[in-house]
């Protein structure tokens, strides 16, 4: 039987689901959901490309950040953890810069927090000469010092869909002869979200809420003792997330390199997210311990990790490699460079000028 008929049968036997329940089933329904599955994902034969699919660069630069935060910690023993590592070419990137300084590669504790049975078995393979260890959640380094970070993690959690009619409304899925929504009355716990971040929605208006996202920078924030969380997702801020022209959402879903607003197609082969807002990452992470170290786009965290001098110095010594280097750069910074966004938070710390958030393009 496919995903789909799975879902209906559970539909038919149980009545209308949240959409919630309805994403979560097409993205991690054992062996059958998007992300639990065998189908290749990223790169040219899956669906998407990430920052670490275009140059390795990305990962140096970020690399280049966690070894700061050594130096900001004390330059002892660290914990670096990678929520959610995809094919483990970021984390390639990142061990590989990071071993370039030899006291840090000494200190160093990398570590993957995934859950994906199919992926983890990807990431060991692609780094099997590293000394990496695996885990399935984040509450098992509890206590840790160091560095957690994500990128294009908390996009893909499953999200409630809302719209504001005389009251905040909740979409389920039913079946008729096909997929339908259905309307019913949003639970306190969604409209206690909106309330937090101080957000009212107009009539008409749809948007997406990540519950899942609240529990997981929850989850980091007590395994946390002391150090530094980044995360790296494309989203927006509040002020900016529930602007009228996105009254109909974020939800997009991804197949084949092509983009579609379809959630009730390709069911189980396609990946769907929202946007992230990064304003209640912050909310939460505060009222969890972690403090506010900034927040800009990829551009500009590039630009303060000194990708421009990067450039520079591969044009003085590799002239004939430049342009083929180059471009894909160009690319994370023009193309990716705005929609990505960069947080960074810290917990245990007093001061911490990081580069990365130099020329910080946003409050």
């Amino acid at each position: 039987m496919k995903l789909s008929g799975i879902i209906i049968q559970k539909i038919k036997q149980e009545g209308p689901i949240s959409f919630r329940e309805f994403m979560e089933m097409a993205l991690y329904y054992p062996g059958f959901g998007y992300y639990t599955s065998e189908k290749k994902k990223i790169g040219k034969q899956g669906d998407y490309y990430t920052s670490s699919n275009l140059t390795s660069v990305f990962g140096e630069m970020l690399g280049k950040q966690i070894e700061e935060m050594w130096h900001i910690l004390g330059k002892k023993e660290m914990m670096v953890v990678e929520m959610g590592a995809g094919t483990g070419l970021l984390s390639e990137d990142v061990i590989k810069y990071l071993k370039t300084n030899k006291n840090l590669s000494r200190d160093l504790n990398y570590c993957i927090v995934e859950k994906s049975s199919y992926l983890q078995k990807e990431q060991q393979d692609r780094l099997k000469n590293e000394n990496v260890k695996w885990y399935d959640s984040i509450s098992k380094l509890r206590g840790m010092e160091g560095c957690i970070f994500s990128n294009e993690l908390p996009d893909a959690f499953p999200v409630h869909l809302v719209e504001m009619e005389n009251e905040l409304r909740e979409v389920f899925v039913g079946y008729e002869n096909g997929f339908i929504e259905i309307l019913k009355p949003a639970s306190d716990q969604l409209g206690h979200y909106l309330k937090e971040l101080e957000v009212t929605l107009p009539y008409g208006y749809r948007t997406e809420i990540n519950l899942e996202a609240i529990k997981w920078i929850e989850q980091i924030a007590s395994s946390l003792e002391k150090g530094f969380v980044i995360s790296i997702d494309y989203g927006y801020p509040s002020n900016e997330l529930y602007q009228e022209y996105r009254n109909r959402g974020t939800l997009m879903c991804y197949y084949n390199h092509t983009v579609n607003e379809s959630p009730f197609e390709h069911i189980g082969e396609q990946d769907m997210t929202s946007h992230v807002n990064f304003s209640a990452l912050d909310h939460w992470g505060r009222k969890n311990g972690l403090d506010l170290c900034g927040f800009t786009d990829q551009a500009h965290f590039l630009m303060g990790m000194g990708i421009d001098d990067y450039l520079k110095n591969l044009q003085e010594k590799s002239p004939k490699d430049y342009f083929k280097k180059m471009l894909p750069i160009k690319s994370l910074i023009m193309d990716m460079g705005g929609t990505f966004k960069v947080m960074i938070q810290k917990k245990g710390i007093e001061h911490a000028e990081l580069s990365g958030l130099t020329f910080q393009s946003m409050k």
